[in-house]
Order: structure tokens, then sequence, then C-alpha cells
């Protein structure tokens, strides 16, 4: 198995993985801009694209995923509930989907919150055992803090799902398990999110705010409390995602 990561535009973290052996890959959270650099590893790698994932409308950039996936034959991914807003067709997931890139499977955990189409994505390598080997958080999980539930919801309601979905989805989840979140410090998607690129379950347990808090309402309450700025013309960002403004 093969793995990159990316920092990028507005602080994102892109991922780029697949099975070099029968050369196949996944990309994820591609920023406008950076298709080429896709192109490029994978010509590296000597890897075909096959799923092109978003794990969710994204808020704070313009998304490179469609542009990539039309680039390179790939299926451009989001999850079912993306199918409310967005207007143009896409390969949609759903929770507990896997999909297959030669040895390396993707397993998709529908995690709102964030967004009502947020996912993470579960990552094993068969040649090395059935047992996940990392997990990709997008929004939901940052190194020391959870996305923030306002942009375009209801944020009490949303805090409530990403509660939800942070005690039957992520918590549950091996301690030595590696987390691999969307953003980095400086992203505008929560408040305090650490400069480290990664982290594990176990440290995120210990020393993450929101993950120690056990009730709903002093996750609400503490979520709810301390939202940054909205993003500089998130909702323009939004529309161009959705397929709602082409111009």
């Amino acid at each position: 198995m093969f793995f990159r990561q990316r920092l990028t535009q507005e602080s994102t973290l892109s991922y780029f993985y697949g099975c070099g052996g029968l050369g196949q890959a996944v990309a994820v959270d591609v920023v406008e801009g950076d298709e080429e650099w896709f192109v490029r590893e994978a010509e590296k790698a000597g890897v075909q694209l096959r799923y092109v994932i978003d794990t969710h409308v994204h808020a704070d950039h313009v998304s490179g995923g469609r542009r990539l996936a039309e680039a390179t034959g790939a299926s451009y991914c989001l999850h079912k509930n993306a199918e409310r807003t967005v207007r143009y067709p896409f390969y949609a997931l759903k929770d507990a989907d896997v999909l297959e890139t030669g040895n390396v499977l993707t397993r998709v955990l529908h995690t709102p919150g964030h967004t009502p189409d947020s996912i993470c994505l579960l990552v094993s390598d068969l040649r090395r055992g059935d047992a996940p080997w990392f997990v990709l958080t997008g929004d939901t999980v940052f190194v020391g803090s959870v996305g923030r539930p306002d942009l375009g919801e209801n944020p009490e309601d949303q805090a409530k799902d990403l509660f939800d979905s942070l005690q039957k989805k992520i918590l549950s989840l091996p301690d030595d398990l590696e987390i691999y979140p969307g953003h980095a410090s400086g992203s505008v998607c929560a408040a305090d999110i650490s400069g480290k690129p990664s982290s594990t379950i176990g440290f995120e347990k210990r020393f993450n705010p929101f993950l120690s808090l056990t009730k709903s309402s002093d996750f609400v309450s503490a979520l709810t409390a301390n939202i940054p700025e909205k993003p500089a013309g998130w909702e323009e960002i939004v529309a161009k995602n959705t397929g709602t403004l082409t111009t």
C-alpha cells in the first residue's frame, strides 16, 4: 500500500492512497488547482485512479474532485445525502459501503454533524491483515477538535448529530488506530485545531476536549459556544461545489 498526505489551500489535508501492486488508487478531498498533482502522483506510482471522494460538500474551498475524476475516468463520490443539494450526478455512497482498490479496502462511515453528508473513511490493507490501518476523518474529527456545526444547518441540531456520530462510529474504533483529518491548524472549519497532521483514536480520547464529553447536552453547549467566523464567501463556495453556481 502507498499513502500520501498533501497540505494545501485553507490548511486542507488531501489524501492519495491505494494498492501499488495491483495499480489502483483513491484520492480524497482534492482542492481546486491540485488536480495535476494527483495526476502526476498516479503516473509516478503507476496506478489508475478508481475513486475520487469528497468527505462532504466543502464550504471553505472549491473542490477539484469532479474535475480530477473527469480527467482520469474515476468515479466521483459523495455520500447519498448530498443528493439534497448537489445538482450533478455522482457515485452515491452509503454507510458501510466498501470500495475495493486491489488489496486496499475503504469502508464508508456516515458521520453527520459537520454537514448532513459528512463521512469518514476506514482503510484496510489486506496484505497486512483484515484490521483497519487508519481512518480519514474529514471534518468530523480533527487533532484536538471536531467539526463546526453551523454551515447551512441549525447548529444545535447538527451538534447533536455530531455527538451521535462520534459516540457510535468513532469512539468505538481501536485506540491504536491512526486518524488523518481533513484540516490542520489555520482552518476555519473548527476552533483550536492542532498543527499536528495526524493522531490516534486513543490520543484524541485522552486529550481532545470534545471527545471527553459523555452527555449530548454538554457537548452541544461546548461546541456551539466557540464557533469561529464563517469562511469568507462560504455560500458562493458551497454553490460552486453543489453545481448551483457555475461561473
